[in-house]
C-alpha cells in the first residue's frame, strides 16, 4: 500500500531512540522526508529539548524555514522505564519528573507544530504513551502515560473537523523478538517494527482516524473498557 508520504515533512522527536529509530526508517523507506530531533542530535539531526519552550519553538521554525511545512509529528521521547527507580513508583517528585518529561513534553511539540498545521489545513500528530496507562501497581508508569493519552483526546477534538489528527499509540512490552503468549493481566508484546508500521499509517494522508488510543501487541489481556 502506498501511503502518500513521498511528499511529506516529518518531525521524530526521541528519533534515536529504540522505538523512534523504528519509527525514522519506516517512514523513509515510504519516501517522507524526516528530520530526526533528541536533545543530543548529531550529524544532519535536530537538536531539540521537549522540556524546553524556547528549543521547541526554535526548531518548529527552523524546520519551517528549511521545508516551508510540517506535515506530521511523531513523539516518542521520554526516559526509558528502565531508567525510573521501582522503589519511588509512588513517589511524587518521580511522578512529577515522569510526567513532565513524557506528557508535558508530547503538549509542548504538539502545541507549536498544530499551529502551522492548522494553518494549512492538514497535520498528523501522533504520540507514543504505553499500556502501563491501564494498569496499577506503577503510579509513575500510569500517570505519565494516561496523561499523554488524555492530551492527545483532548488536542484532537479542539482540532475536529480542521484537518489534523491527533492519536496515541501504546506499545505493550517491547522487544525486537515479541513473545506469543499474552498471560492473564498483561499486554502483549510489540516490536519497534510493528509499532512503527501503525506509526506510519496513522501520519499518512490515508488515514482520518483521530481522538485514539490504539495498542499494539495485545491490549491488556483480562480487562475491557466500554
Amino acid at each position: 500500500m502506498d501511503l502518500q508520504l513521498d511528499t511529506r515533512v516529518v518531525l521524530v522527536v526521541g528519533g534515536t531512540g529504540f522505538i523512534g529509530d523504528a519509527v525514522v526508517t519506516r517512514l523513509r523507506d515510504e519516501g517522507a522526508t524526516v528530520i530526526v530531533a533528541s536533545r543530543h542530535a548529531e550529524g544532519d539531526g535536530l537538536v531539540l529539548d521537549a522540556r524546553d519552550d524556547a528549543s521547541v519553538a526554535a526548531g518548529i521554525a527552523r524546520i519551517l524555514d528549511e521545508h516551508g511545512r510540517i506535515d506530521g509529528l511523531v513523539v516518542t521521547a521520554a526516559p526509558s522505564a528502565q531508567t525510573l527507580d521501582p522503589a519511588k513508583n509512588s513517589d511524587p517528585e518521580q511522578i512529577a519528573e515522569a510526567f513532565d518529561a513524557k506528557a508535558l513534553s508530547f503538549l509542548r511539540v504538539a502545541l507549536a507544530a498544530i499551529a502551522p498545521m492548522r494553518e494549512a489545513g492538514f497535520g498528523r500528530v501522533v504520540g507514543i504513551s504505553g499500556q502501563n496507562a491501564l494498569i496499577t501497581g506503577n503510579i509513575t508508569g500510569s500517570v505519565r502515560n494516561a496523561a499523554l493519552i488524555l492530551i492527545a483526546k483532548n488536542l484532537a477534538d479542539e482540532l475536529a473537523g480542521s484537518g489534523v489528527t491527533v492519536n496515541a499509540v501504546n506499545p505493550g512490552i517491547v522487544r525486537e523478538a515479541p513473545a506469543v503468549e499474552v498471560p492473564a493481566g498483561r499486554p502483549g508484546e510489540s516490536s519497534p517494527a510493528q509499532i512503527a508500521d501503525l506509526v506510519a499509517f496513522l501520519v499518512s494522508p490515508l488515514a482520518s482516524t483521530s481522538g485514539e488510543s490504539i495498542a499494539v501487541g495485545h491490549r491488556l489481556r483480562g480487562a475491557t473498557t466500554l
